[in-house]
C-alpha cells in the first residue's frame, strides 16, 4: 500500500467529517473564486493621492470607472490635507458601489518626518474606508508589481504602460492614479474569497 503524504491524510479527513462538522466538498487546490465587484485603490501622500475606482466580474473583464489625483496646494496645512483625502476617499465610496478598499503599504522611507506624513494619509484614507463599512487591504509595493507587472522592481512607467493595456485605455493615466489602479488590481487577481 502506497504511503499517503499529509496533505492527502487531511483532504480525506475533512471529507469524512468530524465531530466539529458536517461532510466537504473537495476544493481543488489553487482554485478559487475570481473577484467580482468594484475596488477602490489608493496610492497615499500628503498633497498627490492617487484614487482608481475598477470594476471587475463582467466578460469585457476589469474597467477603469474612476479615477483622480488629488492634488493639494502647499498652502494646506496637514490636517486640512489630512481632511481633503478623508472626503475624497468617503465620496469615491458613496458615489460607487465599492466592495473592497485596496491601499499601497508605507515603503521603506529614511526620513522619519517623511514616514510620520506618508502614515497620516493613509490613516485619513483608511479612516474615511472604515467609518463607511468598507473592508480595507494592504499590499506591499513589491507585491502589486509582481501582480500587475509579473516583475517587483519594475518602474513607475512600467507599471503605468501595463496598467493602460490590462484597463484598454487610450492613454497611460498619471503615476499616482496608475499606482492605485494597479493596487486595485492587485487586490482582485490575489483575493482569495
Amino acid at each position: 500500500m502506497a504511503r499517503k503524504n499529509s496533505r492527502t491524510l487531511w483532504m480525506e479527513k475533512l471529507l469524512r467529517g468530524d465531530a466539529s462538522g458536517p461532510v466537504r466538498e473537495a476544493v481543488p487546490m489553487g482554485a478559487r473564486t475570481p473577484y467580482a465587484g468594484h475596488v477602490l485603490g489608493i496610492d497615499p501622500s500628503l498633497r498627490g493621492t492617487g484614487l482608481a475606482v475598477v470594476a471587475l466580474g463582467g466578460a469585457e473583464g476589469p474597467v477603469l470607472c474612476a479615477s483622480r489625483t488629488l492634488r493639494l496646494r502647499p498652502a494646506l496645512s496637514m490636517p486640512e490635507c489630512l481632511g481633503e483625502i478623508y472626503k475624497a476617499v468617503a465620496d469615491y465610496i458613496e458615489e460607487w458601489p465599492v466592495r473592497h478598499v485596496a491601499l499601497e503599504q508605507t515603503i521603506y522611507v529614511q526620513n522619519f518626518q517623511t514616514a510620520q506624513i506618508l502614515g497620516a494619509a493613509r490613516g485619513a484614507a483608511i479612516a474615511a474606508a472604515a467609518v463607511l463599512r468598507k473592508p480595507v487591504f494592504e499590499y506591499p509595493p513589491l507585491r502589486v508589481k509582481q501582480a500587475v507587472v509579473g516583475f517587483g522592481r519594475a518602474g513607475k512607467e512600467q507599471v503605468g504602460g501595463m496598467i493602460r493595456q490590462l484597463l484598454r485605455l487610450p492613454e497611460a493615466l498619471p503615476l499616482d492614479e496608475s499606482d492605485a489602479a494597479a493596487v486595485a488590481l492587485c487586490h482582485a487577481y490575489t483575493w482569495r474569497g
